[in-house]
């Protein structure tokens, strides 16, 4: 048998025996055919991988050579090695990089079916086989499968370490989780599994801290909000939502970190119960805490199935089990030699089919008992029920004081609050929700007021009736306790805030301030006062109740659609000027309200969202939001045919940039081509400077393909038409596209003055971001060797691109900032400082991985021309060097004196 080991040195293994390759060239050798991963590789590609540039005089007759002493060094299996046509085919029993990716697999696996602690030893096994960056011995990119090889690595972390979180080792796995984080920092599912892993060993404060630390980080360096499962993580954590313990892995719960007061009577015969019986129920009124009781009893011995928001119970069963099917066979199959508990919470909407499936479920599944939380019985022969009320007075002024005092550092009652806090346990009845929203009030509160608020107020939080079918109307009678107490124009201003995704800024509503004040003050709405702007939000839980509730919610929504257009319209012609950088900020923090402000219109609107989205495509473009800003643009553009011509022109021109960046080549082709045909001949002023960016986008796209001839002559149109419509502001970008072209053309003498000229303008105009392009243009040119007036040395061109650098950090545009590093390497390279490039070039490409970027934009023949002549270079060293490198430690090794 014929193996191949490429996660690190190239190594050949015939029947378990090492098969010698010495010398570099033959590793090389082996490693192209064995990248090629079961395909013929021709003559020419070989010779390319193994020279580059610098070939023997006779490449094919040492080729061969190579080849028969592989050949003879394979032995009795030398029909591995065959020649097809104009080329060489290795045949392989299997790789390393094989056996990795199918343990990743199994590892998964075995984690979604609740085997944590295989997993944990499946997914160590798989990452054991990496002995440095895959087919190392191939110099650049010529290896398409090197970066999803390295995805995957950092998968297989991800997927070991929430494996050890599941299988119960939340306080091992801090250490490591935070190693990853420092390693990888931008991978938020990491971020996710500190922080659970942090809460759940009891270190509220450390996850707490994490949040923050991310949420500056991605603010800092990227200028965005946390992605939607951090923010939900973030939202639970403050809720300390039960569930963040339960989700550890089944079988197994935990207790959530506040304290659990009262109930030592119903625990004592809740374990009586369930010792004697398989199937109880904890039945009582809404809020009165069943399902703390139960997730107090079940600690680490259920699997937790929350039913609250589900229309049917054998799938959310399904869901807990970490099952791939959903059907009543797949659960039975399941559990049936299983022993354990499942705890079946909030059944009260789903009676009759949860008794159906706990009737199959016991009869089939012998080992298996069931906790049941609901308002009424489930009606089930055996079942045996156990009355969950409202605390006693004492229990409750006991839990209130407990909550009161988290909220307030140093507090004890005295006689006064003694009595206030009976007053207010009585007027809430004992019901712990109650009591745990009356606790956050006392914040701002004083307890007697409180106490005075809540005389008249309490019959809002009757018993919960039956039907409720979410978790959040499920504390639909706490929450309107909360909403009622506002005055009615804060309430008006609250119903109306619901539509806002991810929070908004004071601008959101600033001609209510004191209004929105007084929400805040009375906690139904949350200010982020560490931020600037201050951010304002309401818990998913009060919007969902208040999006319930509110009288117009097609006004509210339209509302909401009309502040996102004026913010757009607003901000989003800065991204071309000077408060560009800015600009991308504003907008970064409420894309979210961007995109659901789009998507509104488009239903009652199309042209209108046709236009916002138009305006959004170079943000989208900056930002590296290339799916979503296509899914959009597409929808619009299929939506309102008949739209004004600028606005769809402009979609269709900002669309195919976004195109070429996704690898949509002849997409991109098509719509510069149907956005002239919209276009043809401009009218007023709108038009004109549509038409102008047009052939800018035209001339960036022909460049990206190597057509540079086309470059030329739509960047020539472009500042012809910027100049004859008197937009001026149009020119300096349309004379960096003509640098670019030229330099393409390899025009050196001509690009030099237009570079220097465009990189003035743009200063002169403030225009940071095209500055910084021209800066990397020239860099481009200085690569060349052909640059002018002493300009086209090696550290001329990083002289360049340190000044390109400085200007696109300011801008907050990490895509482009890769680009220059990108280019910076290269030019490292050339300056004969190859390991330090490799380093480099090795970060750079980990980074643009990560996030669906290519730093190879400018011209990917230089890049592969120059990387070629690096085939000295210590790839293995780099990769080991470039692992912790920060985005200033990457900018570090272009220092001249280094």
């Amino acid at each position: 048998m014929l193996t191949c080991k490429v996660l690190g040195p190239t190594e050949i293994e015939l029947d378990g025996t090492p098969v010698p390759l010495p010398g570099r060239l033959p590793r090389r050798l082996v490693t192209a055919l064995a990248a090629a991963e079961g395909r013929a590789v021709t003559e020419d590609a070989l010779v390319g991988m193994l020279w580059g540039d610098e070939p023997p005089a006779n490449p094919q007759s040492s080729l061969f050579a190579y080849v028969s002493r592989l050949r003879r060094a394979l032995g009795g299996t030398r029909e591995a090695l065959v020649r097809t046509g104009h080329g060489y085919l290795l045949r392989v029993d299997g790789t390393d990089a094989d056996r990795f990716a199918a343990a990743v697999e199994h590892g998964r696996q075995l984690l979604s079916a609740g085997h944590a602690t295989e997993a944990v030893r499946t997914l160590a096994g798989a990452l054991e086989l990496w002995r440095g960056e895959p087919f190392a011995d191939l110099p650049g990119d010529a290896v398409p499968s090197r970066a999803r090889l390295a995805e995957l690595r950092m998968v297989a972390v991800e997927e070991q370490l929430a494996a050890r979180l599941a299988a119960g080792d939340a306080s091992g796995s801090v250490g490591a989780l935070e190693e990853a984080v420092g390693a990888e920092p931008y991978r938020e599912r990491l971020w996710e599994l500190l922080i659970l892993a942090q809460y759940r060993s009891g270190r509220q404060a450390g996850a707490l801290a994490s949040l923050r630390r991310v949420r500056g980080l991605l603010a800092e360096e990227l200028g965005v909000d946390p992605g939607p499962a951090l923010q939900d993580l973030e939202r639970r954590l403050l809720l300390q939502d039960p569930r963040l313990l339960l989700e550890a892995g089944p079988p197994g719960t935990a207790r959530p970190l506040s304290a659990f007061l009262g109930r030592d009577v119903e625990l004592a015969v809740l374990d009586t119960l369930i010792a004697t019986h398989r199937l109880v129920t904890l039945v009582g009124p809404g809020g009165a805490g069943k399902t703390r009781l139960a997730v107090e009893y079940a600690a680490d011995r259920a699997w937790f199935v929350r039913l609250a928001d589900s229309g049917a119970p054998v799938p959310a069963v399904a869901a807990a089990l970490s099952l791939h099917g959903s059907t009543l066979d797949t659960v039975t199959a399941a559990l049936a030699d299983r022993p354990g508990l499942l705890l079946l919470d909030n059944c009260e909407h789903l009676v009759v089919p949860v008794a159906e499936l706990v009737l199959h479920l016991l009869a089939h599944c012998p080992g298996l008992r069931i906790l049941a939380t609901s308002r009424e019985p489930l009606g089930v022969s055996g079942e045996r029920l156990l009355p969950v009320d409202p605390l006693p007075v004492s229990e409750a002024i006991a839990l209130l004081a407990d909550r009161i005092a988290a909220q307030r550092p140093g507090w004890r009652p005295d006689a006064d609050d003694t009595t206030h806090l009976a007053r207010i346990a009585a007027a809430l009845d004992g019901i712990p929700l109650a009591l745990e929203l009356a606790a956050a009030r006392a914040r701002m509160l004083s307890l007697g007021d409180l106490a005075d608020l809540l005389r008249d107020r309490f019959p809002a939080l009757g018993p919960v009736p039956r039907g409720a079918i979410t978790a959040h109307q499920t504390l639909e009678a706490a929450i309107a306790w909360s909403v009622n107490l506002l005055p009615p124009p804060d309430r008006t201003l609250l119903l109306r805030l619901w539509p806002f995704e991810g929070g908004f800024p004071l601008t959101a509503v600033e001609s209510d301030l004191d209004r929105l004040s007084a929400l805040v003050t009375r906690s139904v709405v949350a200010a982020d006062t560490g931020v600037t702007p201050t951010r304002y939000r309401l818990l998913e839980i009060i919007r969902t109740y208040c999006r319930a509730l509110d009288p117009g919610p097609g006004a509210s929504r339209e509302s909401h659609a009309a502040w996102v257009r004026d913010l757009v319209a607003r901000w989003s012609p800065e991204l071309a000027g000077e408060h560009s950088r800015h600009a991308m900020r504003v907008l970064h923090r409420d894309l979210a309200n961007v995109h659901a402000g789009i998507e509104h219109d488009l239903a009652v609107a199309p042209d209108v969202a046709l236009r916002t989205a138009s305006l959004m495509t170079w943000f989208w473009f900056r930002g590296g939001h290339v799916a979503t800003g296509l899914r959009l643009l597409d929808a619009a553009l299929a939506a309102a045919p008949h739209a004004p011509a600028a606005d769809r022109a402009r979609a269709l021109a900002g669309g195919a940039t976004l195109r070429f960046i996704g690898g949509d080549i002849s997409g991109a082709r098509r719509w510069l081509r149907e956005a002239r045909e919209v276009l043809p001949e401009p009218g007023d002023r709108v038009e004109r400077v549509v038409r102008a960016q047009l052939l800018y986008y035209e001339s960036t796209v022909r460049h990206a393909t190597e057509d540079f001839a086309a470059a030329e002559r739509c960047a020539r149109e472009s500042i012809a038409a910027a100049r004859a419509y008197d937009e001026g502001w149009i020119v300096p970008a349309g004379e960096v596209c003509l640098g670019f072209a030229l330099t393409g053309l390899g025009r050196p003498d001509e690009a030099y003055p237009v570079l220097v000229r465009a990189i003035a303008e743009a200063r002169a105009l403030r225009q940071g971001w095209t500055a910084a392009l021209g800066e990397m243009a020239l860099a481009w040119l200085g690569l060349t060797g052909n640059a002018p007036r002493g300009g086209g040395t090696p550290i001329d061109a990083l002289t360049a691109i340190r000044r390109s650098l400085r200007l696109f950090r300011a801008e907050d545009d990490l895509g482009n900032v890769l680009t220059c590093l990108n280019l910076g390497a290269l030019a490292l390279a050339l300056a004969g400082r190859v390991d330090t490039a490799a380093v480099l070039l090795t970060a750079v490409r980990g980074y643009a991985a990560r996030r669906g970027l290519d730093p190879n934009l400018v011209s990917r023949t230089l890049a592969a021309t120059i990387e070629a002549t690096m085939y000295d270079a210590d790839w293995t060293a780099a990769a080991h060097a470039a692992q912790d490198l920060s985005e200033q430690a990457m900018i570090d090794l272009l220092d001249p004196a280094g």
